[in-house]
């Protein structure tokens, strides 16, 4: 495991997260994810820290609301938000982290658009270890 760390465009926002070095992420074709180009590293919510910014985050939800989105209120980057798929953990976007301890990224595809027959495929991502 390495601690990677990253934020928003403007800085306000900062966190840490626990991963390995060669991460594996998802991307989504739902609503949301396809829009914003969303690279999903989905972790227990243990492993995440906010470090900075709390008081420049907004929320935004839709449909059943269990998705919560975080963004940065001053430059509108959503690096991170707790996923309807994963509600126990956090998603954080792998674009959003800093480089220098990222070894490599591979990536996998998830059917966002046909959410409830495929959430199994990723519920076992926000499993504490």
């Amino acid at each position: 495991m390495k601690t990677h760390r990253g934020g928003c465009h403007c800085g306000r926002v900062r966190f840490e997260v626990d991963a390995p070095a060669v991460i594996e992420a998802q991307t989504c074709n739902c609503s949301i994810c396809s829009m914003t180009a969303y690279l999903h590293l989905i972790v227990p919510a243990s492993r995440f820290r906010l470090t900075a910014g709390a008081d420049a985050i907004e929320t935004y939800t839709f449909n059943t609301e269990t998705a919560r989105h975080y963004f940065c209120r001053a430059c509108g980057i959503k690096s991170f938000y707790v996923p309807r798929s994963n509600p126990t953990g956090f998603s954080i976007n792998v674009r959003c982290l800093d480089p220098g301890t990222i070894e490599a990224v591979r990536v996998s595809h998830f059917d966002g658009r046909n959410w409830e027959l495929h959430a199994e495929e990723l519920a076992h991502l926000s499993v504490e270890d």
